[in-house]
């Protein structure tokens, strides 16, 4: 049996997602599921501010990239999860969905970030709890 694909799907791919598939493939067991994350509209790269709070957690993004989230991608995850992409997040027919409702962390100050990861952290990490994956 394959590991499941879980996507994290955020608009610019350069915050949230990042985070939340990051701190997925650190704390779940490879060999359940991994993490990966898309943007409908992918920034230019991850803001600073998010690798900041990101490396003050052990957890290095600065070669992490962001992607378009396409169908494709979409239709090889077995659930989607989305946090502030509403209607331009893609449909895929019998695809499981989840939407964590987590502000944007462009623009935002150093401690409002890290609230923001902590918070997407103990999502990930009850997720993980609930399904098995680690």
């Amino acid at each position: 049996m394959s590991a499941k694909v879980i996507l994290f799907a955020c608009v610019h791919n350069a915050g949230r997602s990042q985070m939340a598939a990051a701190f997925f493939n650190q704390l779940a067991n490879p060999s359940k599921a991994i993490g990966i994350s898309a943007g409908t509209q992918p920034g230019s790269g991850i803001h600073p501010v998010v690798m900041e709070v990101m490396k003050e957690a052990g957890v290095d993004l600065s070669q992490a990239k962001p992607q378009l989230l396409t169908d494709e991608l979409a239709r090889s995850a077995s659930l989607l999860i989305t946090m502030g992409c509403g209607e331009a997040c893609p449909v895929v027919p019998g695809l499981k969905r989840d939407d964590w409702p987590l502000k944007d962390p462009k623009g935002l100050l150093l401690d409002e970030v890290k609230t923001i990861r902590d918070e997407i952290r103990l999502k990930v990490q009850t997720l993980i709890q609930q399904e098995d994956w680690n």
